[in-house]
C-alpha cells in the first residue's frame, strides 16, 4: 500500500508595523492555527509572529538598530530558515509593508505571496521612502502627539517614532475592545520609520520583488492610513488582487481578526 503524499506545510509570517511586535499578531495567529479549513486540519498551517529589531521582546535598543535592513533582519532569519522547496506567505501591517517588500526582494523563491494589510506598499521606481513621503506631504491625518525626535545630535542616526496615548486612541485603535487599547498601550516600543536610511536605497527590482504575487488588504475605517491613501498606493504599484474589511480600523488584527484570518487563508490556499 502506498503511503500517502507528504502535506507541505503552508508557511504564514505575520510582521508587525512600527512601535508594535509579534504580539498584536495574537488573535490572528490563534485562529490560523486552530483553523477548521481543510488545510489546517492536514496541519498545513505553520504561523510565525517575529518581533523585529528593538520591537516587542526584543533585546536591543533602538540605538543599536541604525538600518532598516539589521531592523528587519528576525524576518529575513525566518525566511532564511525555511526548507530548500518551501515557501511562505508574508503578510505586513502599515510599516511592516516595507519589511515583507524587502524580503521579497531578498528571497522571491521563498515567498509564495506577499500582503500588505493597511500598509505602506513600495514600488519598484521609487525608493521605497517615497510612499512614506507621499504619506507625510500629503498631510493625510493629524498626528497629534505622536513624537518624532533625533536620536544624536549630528543625525547619524534616524530619528526615533513613537504613537502619542491620543493618537492611539483615536486613529489607531478606536474600534478596538478596551483591553486591546491598554494591551497596546502598555506594550508598544519607540521605534523609527527609519526615513533617512530608506532614502538612500535603490528601488526595489521588477524581476525580485517585482515577480512575487501581491494582496492588498483595505482596512475601510483606518484612520492611521486613510482609504485613500491605501488606493493610492494599489494605484501606484497594482497588486494582483485587492481585499476589503469593511469595518476594521487600522488594528485591524485585533479589531476583525476573524476577517483578517479568513482573508490570509483564501490567500494561502490561493498562492501557495
Amino acid at each position: 500500500m502506498e503511503a500517502a503524499p507528504r502535506s507541505i506545510p503552508k508557511h504564514v509570517v505575520l510582521v508587525h508595523g512600527a512601535c508594535h511586535g509579534g504580539w498584536c499578531w495574537y488573535k490572528v495567529a490563534a485562529r490560523l492555527r486552530s483553523s477548521s479549513s481543510p488545510a489546517a486540519a492536514a496541519g498545513a498551517y505553520r504561523v510565525a509572529t517575529p518581533d523585529l529589531a528593538a520591537s516587542g521582546v526584543d533585546g536591543r535598543r533602538l540605538r543599536e538598530v541604525p538600518t532598516f535592513r539589521e531592523y528587519t533582519g528576525p524576518l529575513l532569519g525566518v525566511l532564511r530558515s525555511l526548507p530548500d522547496g518551501e515557501k511562505a506567505v508574508l503578510v505586513g501591517h502599515s510599516l511592516g509593508g516595507l519589511s515583507v517588500a524587502l524580503a521579497a526582494e531578498e528571497f522571491p523563491e521563498k515567498v509564495a505571496a506577499v500582503v500588505f494589510l493597511c500598509a505602506f506598499m513600495p514600488d519598484c521606481t521609487s525608493p521605497p521612502s517615497h510612499v512614506l513621503q507621499q504619506y507625510a506631504d500629503g498631510n493625510w491625518v493629524a498626528q497629534l502627539d505622536n513624537e518624532v525626535k533625533p536620536q544624536d545630535a549630528d543625525d547619524k542616526l534616524p530619528a526615533s517614532f513613537m504613537f502619542g496615548p491620543r493618537f492611539t486612541e483615536q486613529n489607531v485603535y478606536q474600534l478596538c475592545s478596551k483591553e486591546d487599547i491598554i494591551l497596546g498601550k502598555s506594550l508598544i516600543r519607540v521605534g523609527s520609520v527609519f526615513l533617512e536610511d530608506l532614502q538612500i536605497q535603490q528601488p526595489l527590482s521588477k524581476i525580485r520583488y517585482g515577480s512575487v504575487p501581491k494582496v492588498y488588504i483595505v482596512c475601510k475605517e483606518d484612520r492611521t492610513l486613510p482609504e485613500g491613501f491605501q488606493r493610492w498606493m494599489v494605484s501606484n504599484s497594482p497588486v494582483d488582487e485587492m481585499k476589503e474589511i469593511d469595518d476594521a480600523d487600522h488594528m485591524a488584527m485585533l479589531s476583525t481578526p476573524d476577517k483578517v484570518a479568513a482573508c490570509i487563508m483564501d490567500i494561502a490556499e490561493k498562492y501557495s
